[in-house]
C-alpha cells in the first residue's frame, strides 16, 4: 500500500512537473544578489543555474533584487543528496525588522535513506509558530522539482510541483496577523542547523560529507514588483500577463488533491498539537488546511 500511494503521488508530480516546464524563468544574474557565503554561491549555465553550498566555515545564500506586494514565487530545487542530516535549504519571503512578515518553505535533511522533512510555516507582523510539515513523495535530491508560494490577500498556497499541500486563510477578523502590508524579497539559502534540524538535534552534521550543496534554477517571480518606499507596483512581472494570482484559491479538484497527499504525507500540524496549545488550539486553526 505504502508503494502504491508512493508511486501514485510520484506520477501527479511527474505531471505537474512538464506542464510548469513552459513557464518563463529569470535570469539569476539579473534578478538576485549574494547575501553571504561569497564563492559558495555559484552562478552558472548564463544565469540558468545556482548554487549553493555549505562548510564548516560557512553556508550561503541569495535574495531577490526587487520586493513584492503579493505574487506567485516558484522555484526549482535539487536538494542535497546522500546524508544531509543538520542541513536545511530553504526558500521563503520575508520583509525586514521585529514585526517582519514571513512564508517559508525550508527542507530539513536527514541521515542517508530517509526522508526530507519539508517545513512550512508563516509570520505575520513578527508572530509564527504556525508550523505544518510534511515528508516528500519522491527523492528530491535526484531531479529538479517546482516550490511555489502563492501569496494574495485573501490566503496563501503552498504547492509542491503545482500540488497544494497548504493553504493559509486571512483570518484577521479573528485577530490572526496577515501579511499584507509589508513588501517582501524572496530569500534562499542553505546553512547548517544540526542543534534542531534532524530528529529534533539528535544527528548532526557530518563534515567528512562537506561541502554540501542544493541547485536553484527557473526562478518566477510574477507579482507586484515595488521600489522601497513605494506603494504602487512598479511593474508587474508575467509571461503571459497571468495574474491570476491575485485572487487564486483552490477548486473542489485542488481541494481534493491536497486533501489526499496531507492524509498521507503530513507529519506535523500545530492545529492538532494539544501539548503546545492545553487551552485551545489558536482561532484560525477550524479554517485552515
Amino acid at each position: 500500500m505504502i508503494s502504491f500511494t508512493a508511486s501514485r503521488a510520484a506520477l501527479i508530480s511527474v505531471v505537474a512537473s512538464l506542464l510548469l516546464v513552459a513557464a518563463s524563468a529569470g535570469n539569476f544574474y539579473q534578478d538576485v544578489d549574494v547575501y553571504f557565503g561569497g564563492p559558495r554561491a555559484q552562478i552558472l549555465q548564463g544565469g540558468q543555474l545556482l548554487t549553493l553550498s555549505l562548510d564548516q566555515a560557512s553556508g550561503s545564500g541569495f535574495n531577490s533584487k526587487k520586493e513584492y506586494m503579493f505574487g506567485r514565487f516558484d522555484m526549482q530545487l535539487k536538494l542535497v543528496p546522500g546524508n544531509s542530516a543538520g542541513t536545511v535549504t530553504t526558500f521563503y519571503l520575508t520583509s525586514q525588522g521585529n514585526a517582519h512578515d514571513e512564508i517559508d518553505f525550508e527542507f530539513l535533511g536527514n541521515s542517508s535513506g530517509q526522508p526530507y522533512t519539508v517545513h512550512t510555516n508563516v509570520f505575520g507582523q513578527g508572530k509564527g509558530g504556525k508550523e505544518q510539515q510534511f515528508h516528500l513523495w519522491f527523492d528530491p535530491t535526484t531531479a529538479f522539482h517546482t516550490y511555489s508560494i502563492v501569496w494574495n490577500p485573501q490566503r496563501i498556497i503552498f504547492l509542491i510541483d503545482n500540488n497544494p499541500i497548504r493553504v493559509f486563510n486571512n483570518d484577521e477578523s479573528k485577530g490572526v496577523p496577515f501579511p499584507k502590508n509589508q513588501p517582501m524579497r524572496v530569500y534562499c539559502s542553505l546553512w547548517n542547523a544540526d542543534d534542531w534540524a534532524t530528529q529534533g538535534g539528535r544527528v548532526k552534521t557530518d563534515w567528512s560529507k562537506a561541502p554540501f550543496s542544493v541547485s536553484y534554477r527557473n526562478f518566477n517571480a510574477n507579482g507586484c514588483a515595488r521600489s522601497p518606499g513605494s506603494s504602487t507596483c512598479d511593474s508587474t512581472n508575467s509571461a503571459n500577463n497571468d495574474q491570476a494570482w491575485q485572487n487564486q484559491g483552490l477548486d473542489a479538484k485542488g481541494r481534493n488533491r491536497m486533501n489526499w497527499l496531507r492524509q498521507r504525507f503530513m507529519v506535523y500540524n500545530y492545529c492538532t498539537d494539544r501539548s503546545r496549545f492545553p487551552q485551545g488550539f489558536p482561532p484560525e486553526c477550524k479554517g485552515q488546511q
